[in-house]
């Protein structure tokens, strides 16, 4: 069965920070040196320590910069960790990036290979599912016309569909969904449940409330590269809610 397990699990975005070069630096240093580029970082995920297992709908909330997209990276591979362990058992495929891995000027057909090689995908492994990933876009003869000719909301589905009927045992989505009609929308949704029900994970950071409210049973709220709270949905969504909107107490000067 499918998992992820990250323990105490850090990140650092190294930042070069230029700083002005005093007459005192030259006479010191050498008046011919190159300026000293001192290196800073940035804590983008904090002793991040959680444990997800198959057939669980996680999603991920928290403001802009809280470490949302990058916790979502980070177990797909894409960022090393800095610090901790990052256990990860499963076929991953990712819906980060809408436009990543397609050819504007290439057929359907054409980015469903480009897209689904990028995924892990072999020519041997993708011949049978290409007949699964036609069926599921509805595209028909516009899967021969190059991707420009395609709408946003037609992209987004054919990129979907690659990745869910590729069969992945970890679906990751950063705000992928939060753009598409209410027909992309209910398609995904529908596959999602049948993965769910085949003991899959999926992870979804979005700023959505009301659709991660209705479709994941726990949520993973996260401030400032921290877990904040890891729990059911319906508590964690009311908090954060209560968070970012505090009652104000009336004025007893107000009448």
């Amino acid at each position: 069965m499918p998992h992820i397990d990250l323990d105490n699990v850090d990140l650092l975005y190294p930042v070069k920070v230029h700083t002005r070069t005093t007459f005192k630096d030259y006479l010191v240093n050498g008046l011919f040196r190159k300026p000293i580029d001192r290196p800073r970082y940035v804590k983008a995920l904090d002793q991040v320590t959680l444990r997800v297992d198959g057939g669980e709908c996680v999603g991920i909330i928290g403001r802009n910069g809280a470490g949302k997209s990058t916790l979502l990276r980070t177990i797909a591979g894409v960022y090393p960790t800095s610090a901790g362990v990052c256990d990860i058992n499963g076929k991953i495929a990712s819906l980060f990036d809408i436009a990543a891995g397609f050819e504007w000027n290439a057929t359907g057909w054409e980015n469903i290979h480009l897209r689904a090689y990028l995924q892990g995908e072999t020519p041997a492994s993708l011949r049978d599912k290409l007949g699964a990933i036609a069926a599921f876009t509805e595209l028909g003869d516009m899967l021969d016309l190059p991707l420009k000719c395609y709408s946003t909301g037609r992209i987004m589905l054919l990129s979907f569909a690659i990745a869910a009927c590729c069969e992945p045992d970890v679906l990751l989505i950063d705000e992928f969904l939060s753009t598409g009609d209410l027909q992309v929308r209910e398609k995904a949704i529908g596959r999602m449940v049948e993965m769910l029900r085949g003991d899959r994970i999926v992870m979804i950071a979005s700023h959505d409330l009301a659709f991660l409210r209705q479709f994941c049973s726990r949520i993973i709220w996260l401030e400032k590269g921290r877990i904040r709270a890891d729990g059911p949905a319906e508590c964690v969504i009311e908090s954060y809610i209560q968070s970012n909107n505090p009652v104000q107490c009336k004025s007893p000067l107000a009448a």
